[in-house]
């Protein structure tokens, strides 16, 4: 390993790699396309950002590797990351996503950039009004591959890579193997080495799962009884199906006195960014989402997720509880039941068996 990469590895407080590190990145190291399936919170940013940052040209100030990512705050999430392991050897990455003044990401290719981290959309923009050169690129990785399809990001993905050299190493990493994905492999890349960590859409297995029968009507009343206590449920993501939901459950919550702020799609960029600062830095007790949240943050503190609204499948609940337990951390995921749900609840128990335990809340109690 080069000695600027051990010098940062240490610094981030990296001891040992994790199974998706440990079988990737002798694969990029090789020159190998990769395949890797894993849930998000393995470590599979370092996985490929680890041979990336030790094989790329500081001294050259072009696009040398670009990751496709399905969301903004992914994008910031990775970027940060790469940042960090590069910082000893002076690579610049930037982030590029919209809902930022695009003048801004141009300036930062001006001044010169290795790494871009981008959303499909955005990145076409740049594309079409010529402001980044991507000729140069060696490393293409597609990151959350399976949500930016979800997503319908499928033409700009195959537009892209029409911009990007054949001779490029293409790493591929999604939390499900449809064939779409499959399709996209075999397509856009040579011989890859398929990678699986763990099993397809299978919850974190630190993640105590419980869940409590609560009436339509109570909800407001059982949540309250749940983060009564901060010490019990020191940081919570809590999960509703709508973005209005969110901010009503956000205003009751708040003139409660809670420590609480909301996440989903109509929230301004910056603002949605500032209050993830606060999450990850643990100055904000509670973050209420939709399912924008799912996938992709990496927000290692979290000690309990709460679905306030029962997910509509199990692919969304095995990302939604996935937000806690990361990195071998336990972690606690709290499910609530009305009278409508029992249906998805039987889905939820035949895929995670004996895992997801019912209690009782004192409201209930007699």
């Amino acid at each position: 390993m080069l000695e600027p990469m051990a010098k940062a590895l240490t610094e981030m407080g990296y001891l040992a790699p994790t199974p998706i590190q440990e079988a990737v990145i002798p694969r990029v190291r090789d020159g190998s396309d990769v395949v890797g399936q894993a849930q998000t919170g393995t470590g599979k940013t370092a996985a490929f950002g680890i041979p990336l940052v030790e094989t790329l040209n500081p001294g050259t100030q072009t696009i040398q590797a670009l990751v496709l990512v399905p969301t903004r705050e992914l994008a910031v999430q990775v970027r940060g990351e790469l940042a960090r392991l590069g910082k000893f050897r002076n690579l610049k990455s930037v982030a590029v996503y919209g809902g930022q003044a695009i003048n801004r990401q141009i300036e930062a290719f001006r001044q010169g950039v290795q790494i871009i981290i981008a959303t499909p959309g955005r990145l076409i923009d740049h594309i079409e009004r010529g402001t980044l050169e991507l000729g140069a690129v060696r490393f293409l990785v597609l990151d959350e591959a399976d949500q930016m399809l979800d997503i319908g990001f499928a033409d700009e993905i195959n537009r892209i890579l029409r911009y990007v050299p054949a001779s490029r190493q293409t790493l591929l990493f999604s939390a499900t193997m449809p064939f779409v994905i499959k399709r996209l492999a075999q397509r856009y890349m040579k011989k890859p080495v398929w990678v699986l960590v763990g099993g397809e859409a299978e919850p974190v297995s630190q993640v105590a799962q419980l869940y409590f029968e609560v009436a339509e009507r109570d909800r407001y009343s059982a949540l309250e009884e749940l983060l009564a206590d901060p010490r019990e449920i020191i940081q919570a993501l809590v999960f509703r199906r709508t973005k209005t939901g969110v901010d009503r459950l956000v205003t009751y919550l708040k003139r409660r006195g809670y420590d609480i702020e909301a996440i989903h799609g109509d929230i301004k960029q910056s603002q949605r960014e500032a209050v993830m600062t606060r999450f990850r830095a643990r100055r904000l007790r509670i973050l209420v989402a939709t399912n924008v949240a799912a996938r992709g943050l990496d927000i290692p503190a979290v000690s309990h997720v709460i679905n306030y609204d029962i997910p509509d499948n199990v692919e969304d609940y095995v990302h939604r509880i996935g937000r806690t337990a990361r990195m071998g951390r336990p972690g606690t995921a709290i499910t609530f039941v009305s009278e409508w749900d029992f249906k998805m609840l039987e889905a939820i128990q035949s895929h995670v068996g004996n895992d997801l335990k019912r209690q009782r809340l004192d409201l209930y109690r007699n």
